[in-house]
């Protein structure tokens, strides 16, 4: 196994049984799979339907945090951006967004992890399983680059903390 001082987490959310509603979920499985192959053991994984505030004590012992989410951006395939803890603090009984799990996290557990959402774009949000086949080619194209960037991870969390 690969040893890293940096803790990740990547957490995958979305609903597989709605089409390109399940690309989080989908990046979440094919990256722990590479990363299994590759014994990258300070990569951990989770995946919901829905982000709940209970995350926030998860995200309170990573260095480094990737939310993975379906998109209807207009956007070409997939984007990495930071989610900062001031961002729209929306909170139904249902679901939080990335932006309150953070702010959670500071304001009870003191912490700040570096923490990014992927928005993968999604076309088809039917009641259907399965991922429309643009859709499949965008969690490629996500999954290829981020691949890469969670190889050298120190340099994400440097990139967060100079913002």
């Amino acid at each position: 196994m690969q040893k890293s001082a940096n803790k990740i987490l990547v957490y995958g959310y979305g609903n597989p049984g709605r089409q390109d509603d399940g690309l989080g979920d989908a990046f979440v499985e094919k990256l722990q799979e590479w990363a299994n192959k590759e014994g990258l053991d300070n990569l951990e994984f989770d995946s919901n339907y829905q982000l709940n505030i209970e995350d926030a004590a998860e995200i309170a012992e990573k260095d480094l945090v990737i939310f993975a989410d379906a998109s209807t951006e207009e956007i070409e395939d997939f984007i990495l951006t930071p989610v900062d803890e001031s961002a729209k603090v929306a909170f139904t009984t249902h679901a939080a967004s990335p932006g309150y799990i953070v702010k959670l996290c500071s304001d009870l557990f003191a912490k700040n992890p570096a923490t990014y959402l992927l928005h993968i774009k999604g076309y088809e949000w039917e009641f259907k399983e399965g991922l429309t086949e643009k859709a499949k080619t965008n969690l490629e194209l996500a999954f290829s680059d981020m691949k890469q960037k969670l190889t050298n991870p120190g340099d994400l969390i440097k990139a967060f903390n100079n913002l």
